[in-house]
């Protein structure tokens, strides 16, 4: 009797590795352009001519601003060589430059906290908007990244949880340079973060086209991030952040 042979038409684990390589690596590249193309005109094509890098509103950027923009900067390349070092099948030293990665992560948090302060100091914030309001945004995206990095260090064994929460703390972060790109900063908050959570969608339809799920991450870590919007905005018209926001910049 002939014995059935039973194949199953669910892909491979190494047909799963092998496009999550590709996928990630391109979602890397693919938000460090954005990254790019939003400080391009203020910041990155000024430093590399002979014209003055500006912030919000035109001001003359401070020597923490350009450490800021160096950290963050690392952090995009590091990004773009860690996949492409599991890419490449290279993960023993891309669990070794984790720590550097870890770093990096703590680093940019003070850094951020540290500018977004100063610069609602100096009344710095985008045409319109009163500073101390604004600080809400920025420290709101401190306070995401941190949670979300944290998470992926505490998860780094769980490969499958550690890529996405780590895809997600990056998207955290891409609100600020979305926002500068012609013709977005008019929408206001909903408009360039739903374009910087564009990466969250594109995640989701990945996970539902190779998995047929979606990872728990992207639900409540793209869920948090989602929601901290309104509830950002919420909070920064209240007499109680107004009165933080105040002693913050005092």
């Amino acid at each position: 009797m002939a014995e059935a042979v039973v194949v199953s038409s669910a892909p491979s684990i190494a047909q799963h590795v092998n496009r999550d390589r590709l996928f990630y690596s391109g979602m890397a590249v693919a938000m460090a352009l954005v990254a790019f193309a939003g400080f391009a005109r203020t910041y990155y094509l000024p430093m590399l001519g002979s014209g003055q890098p500006t912030t919000f509103g035109g001001f003359a950027v401070s020597p923490l601003v350009h450490l800021h923009g160096l950290l963050f900067t690392g952090w995009v390349l590091l990004f773009i060589t860690q996949t492409a070092l599991v890419a490449t099948r290279r993960v023993r030293v891309h669990q070794r430059l984790g720590i550097a990665g870890a770093a990096l992560a703590a680093s940019m948090i003070v850094a951020g906290v540290s500018l977004a302060i100063a610069a609602a100091a100096a009344g710095m914030a985008p045409p319109g908007v009163e500073p101390l309001t604004f600080l809400a945004i920025p420290l709101g995206d401190m306070v995401l990244f941190a949670a979300l990095v944290g998470s992926a260090l505490w998860q780094r064994r769980n490969r499958e949880a550690h890529k996405r929460l780590m895809l997600l703390a990056y998207v955290s972060l891409l609100a600020a340079p979305v926002a500068r790109l012609p013709g977005v900063l008019p929408l206001g908050p909903f408009g360039f973060f739903g374009l910087a959570f564009v990466f969250i969608v594109l995640g989701v339809a990945y996970d539902v086209w190779s998995r047929r799920r979606v990872h728990p991450v992207y639900i409540w870590g793209g869920l948090a991030l989602v929601l901290s919007v309104p509830l950002r905005l919420i909070l920064s018209g209240t007499a109680a952040w107004q009165a933080f926001a105040a002693f913050l910049t005092s």
